[in-house]
């Protein structure tokens, strides 16, 4: 397993498919914002923790349609359903990679990238605090997608249709604990909602992903 992820840590970056793209694609996001609703401070304020989430959603689905079409096309894939490894193991260790490449660097960039849309000083803990318990819900989600639509010629914008409503409860609970944090308020009970389906989505999803990956490989 952990040969696995070593594997698609390397085949993340040298597939373009890394950090940068994801990165690039949260700053010219959160620049533009300011330049479509002006620069007042308190309206920036007001939406910094909705626009940061919506814009770590949107990275993440940049590199989902490579999560398993590269294994598709080489053959890969056939390998490791018949390997020793389960299936699910394996769909668990690509959603991990995908998490590493994307999710972690986007957590990270998160507080610098808040500054620029004035983010109130007490909402950058709770803002990681929500992306590092919400975006591994969105690579799992995003791996289970991916089966879905792996092997589809041109399936990466049927891969967001499928992927985009999945994300919204993550959505609204992650950007809720951002919101209430900046403003001082109580973050207990979209925080909780936000770990439950977390976990919900990291024990249920990794079976439901190799299951359709049986029925493709059929």
């Amino acid at each position: 397993m952990i040969a696995l992820l070593k594997r698609d840590l390397v085949l993340a970056f040298r597939a373009g498919g890394g950090f940068g793209l994801g990165l690039a694609f949260f700053l010219i996001v959160t620049v533009l914002v300011p330049f479509s609703v002006g620069p007042q401070s308190a309206l920036l304020s007001s939406i910094a923790p909705g626009v940061l989430w919506l814009g770590a959603l949107l990275a993440c689905l940049l590199s989902l349609d490579r999560l398993l079409a590269l294994d598709w096309e080489d053959g890969t894939l056939d390998l490791l359903a018949t390997a020793p490894l389960p299936l699910e193991a394996v769909v668990t260790m690509k959603a991990l990679a995908h998490w590493l490449t994307t999710g972690l660097p986007l957590v990270l960039a998160a507080p610098v990238l808040g500054v620029l849309l004035n983010l109130p000083t007490a909402g950058f803990v709770w803002l990681v605090v929500s992306l590092l318990l919400g975006t591994p819900a969105l690579s799992v989600v995003g791996t289970f997608g991916a089966a879905l639509t792996v092997g589809l010629k041109r399936g990466g914008l049927l891969l967001s249709l499928l992927v985009l409503p999945l994300y919204v409860p993550t959505l609204i609970f992650g950007a809720e604990v951002a919101r209430r944090g900046a403003a001082g308020m109580e973050v207990a009970t979209p925080l909780l909602m936000l770990a439950g389906i977390t976990a919900a989505v990291i024990a249920l999803l990794p079976f439901a992903s190799a299951a359709v990956l049986r029925v493709n490989l059929r």
